[in-house]
């Protein structure tokens, strides 16, 4: 008996490692909820990004949640500001930071710009910490909406992130590594 205890304690442990050294599929979307919005006392920072790496083209992958982003409209009172989908690693490090952004760029800043902060297990910790930035004619900021929020993320589920005006839904999605290639379909990435 005793050995059994130790052999499902070793597997537990073995198995975690596993997925955090897994690649995930990250989908997030972005919406204003209602038309108001509530600008933060200063703008977004130059160093918004904080040092973390920037999604790159060849970690982008299509959406699948438009079923999710049809309801996301004006009639509705919705509004979409982001809406992205990257293959994004993991290690055993406690946590992975990444810089995400949308739109064209002005003075190194984006109409939505920012850090997503993940810790992988069986349900992943996300923290969001974006900049949804409002520009002057001569592409200067004017405001900017500060989300910062930490969720908890089922893996392979929808979750809601609720921040007063703003709002996303995010899921995250463990991938097979090693027999996937690039110039694979992701049409089943989430399925």
């Amino acid at each position: 008996m005793r050995y059994l205890v130790h052999t499902v304690l070793l597997f537990a442990l073995c198995s975690t490692k596993a997925f955090a050294n897994d690649t995930q599929l990250v989908e997030l979307i972005v919406f204003r909820q209602g038309s108001e919005s509530m600008p933060a006392s200063r703008i977004a920072p130059d160093n918004w990004a904080n040092g973390a790496p920037a999604i790159t083209a060849e970690m982008q992958r299509s959406t699948h949640l438009g079923h999710l982003a049809e309801k996301l409209t004006p009639e509705h009172g919705y509004q979409i500001v982001l809406h992205k989908a990257w293959l994004q690693s993991s290690n055993e490090e406690t946590s992975v930071q990444t810089a995400i952004s949308e739109g064209q760029e002005h003075f190194d800043h984006y109409p939505v710009e920012g850090t997503l902060t993940f810790e992988f297990d069986r349900t992943s910790t996300v923290q969001l910490d974006l900049w949804i930035n409002q520009f002057n004619p001569d592409q200067t900021l004017l405001s900017s909406e500060h989300f910062k929020q930490n969720a908890i993320v089922a893996n392979g589920q929808v979750t809601f992130i609720d921040y007063s005006t703003l709002g996303a839904l995010i899921r995250i999605q463990a991938q097979k590594t090693s027999t996937q290639t690039n110039d694979e379909s992701h049409a089943e990435d989430f399925e």
